[in-house]
């Protein structure tokens, strides 16, 4: 391992999981005759006190239940993610670390901004971003977001990411496909393109770190898509490079409010990962003490259930027939005169862009004229999640918003 310390901030290095605190302790006494450690309760054969409703409605053991996790969660759970990445994305040919998991992809999110920023850092991220990142990176962490144009006509914008990390001493960026709002994901060719910019970048003895928020990852609707993540195409790109991967079973699992997500990290220039899993455990401890363990252990049985996959293939399947239904509606001419798509091609939500018609003032008349709800951004655009719409109501969807638009421009 070479300098641990290369990447994180300066706050980071004293963000440590305490050796002899608490859990520690507990740890060693875990299978002791008297264990008076850990505040849980325990009846006589030491099964965990429960209530009896809670524990009729959930078909797992006392134990997978209410007991507390671990700081670093499940570790079947986080062996069974890693050996996920790995297979998701045979390109990683270097070692990774073991994912260490968090309350969500925000909680994920949240640390990371701990781990690698002090106040007024600048992260640089699209234009069309997730509006919590707000939140989690300014609010939060007092980092300052620092954004490019993400599109061209017809793909996404290079050169302008390009200048935007030539400009800057060390880079952080960060980078979210299938993007949230647009649903756009990296073509083939920009992947390459992309990793010769940030590679050239880092010859020139920059540190960068790159969080690939994955929240949508597997949801690709074209052949022209990577299927891989970002993350993997930067695990052994450059030892100035360290890749952050935060994703979860959030939506790839569709198991949105169970809460459990990951941090994954990879680096050329690191050997061993112990030290940042750590610093993780310790941030989960600071903040939440630890995941649900009923969420973790309902996944990892999930994983093991033998139509898992099956059943999974069958959810994506549709939500590819509504993205091609989308494709095909949007293909209106008559649509031009009040707004048009944005690129899109995977994840859960594509925008279009209105002409001469305010966004928020059409989704309160779609509210209260044509029982459709939107949501509004900044831009004037207009963000629809195909992904909760039936297939059958998506012509009436456009046509609603093509109507409203009508209204408003009288």
């Amino acid at each position: 391992m070479k300098d641990e310390n290369f990447f994180i901030s300066e706050k980071a290095k004293q963000i440590n999981f305490p050796k002899k605190g608490i859990l520690a302790q507990a740890k060693e006494a875990k299978e002791k005759k008297i264990n008076a450690t850990l505040g849980e309760a325990y009846d006589d054969d030491g099964i965990p006190f429960y209530l009896e409703k809670i524990y009729k409605d959930v078909s797992l053991s006392p134990h997978e239940i209410f007991s507390y996790g671990s700081c670093y969660g499940n570790l079947d759970l986080r062996q069974k993610w890693k050996e996920f990445i790995l297979k998701k994305n045979p390109s990683i040919k270097t070692e990774i670390s073991l994912p260490v998991v968090t309350s969500g992809l925000t909680h994920a999110l949240s640390i990371a901004a701990k781990l690698f920023f002090k106040e007024n850092d600048e992260l640089i991220i699209p234009d069309k971003f997730w509006g919590n990142y707000k939140l989690i990176f300014e609010v939060g962490n007092g980092v300052k977001l620092d954004c490019f144009n993400s599109f061209t006509v017809d793909g996404f914008d290079l050169v302008s990411l390009e200048k935007k990390i030539e400009s800057k001493d060390s880079i952080s960026l960060l980078l979210n496909f299938p993007n949230n709002p647009t649903g756009y994901s990296l073509r083939y060719d920009e992947v390459e393109n992309l990793l010769s910019i940030l590679k050239k970048q880092a010859e020139k003895n920059k540190k960068i770190i790159i969080i690939c928020d994955d929240a949508y990852f597997g949801l690709s609707y074209e052949d022209d898509i990577d299927r891989e993540s970002f993350f993997a195409r930067l695990c052994d790109l450059h030892e100035n490079i360290l890749a952050v991967k935060v994703d979860g079973t959030t939506k790839e699992d569709f198991a949105w409010g169970l809460r459990v997500g990951f941090i994954t990290f990879a680096s050329k220039r690191l050997t061993d990962y112990t030290f940042l899993e750590d610093k993780v455990a310790a941030c989960v401890r600071q903040s939440i003490s630890s995941v649900s363990n009923l969420s973790q252990n309902l996944i990892v049985k999930a994983f093991s259930f033998p139509s898992y996959e099956q059943d999974k293939s069958e959810k994506l399947a549709l939500l590819k027939k509504r993205y091609k239904k989308v494709k095909e509606v949007i293909k209106d001419e008559k649509f031009i005169k009040f707004f048009y798509p944005l690129p899109f091609n995977s994840g859960y939500f594509m925008c279009i862009k209105l002409i001469d018609v305010d966004s928020e003032k059409l989704r309160q008349h779609l509210l209260q004229k044509y029982d459709v709800g939107v949501i509004a951004l900044n831009e004037n655009l207009i963000r629809i999640a195909f992904s909760s719409v039936p297939e059958k109501e998506i012509e009436n969807l456009f046509e609603s918003i093509y109507q409203g638009c009508l209204d408003l421009s009288r």
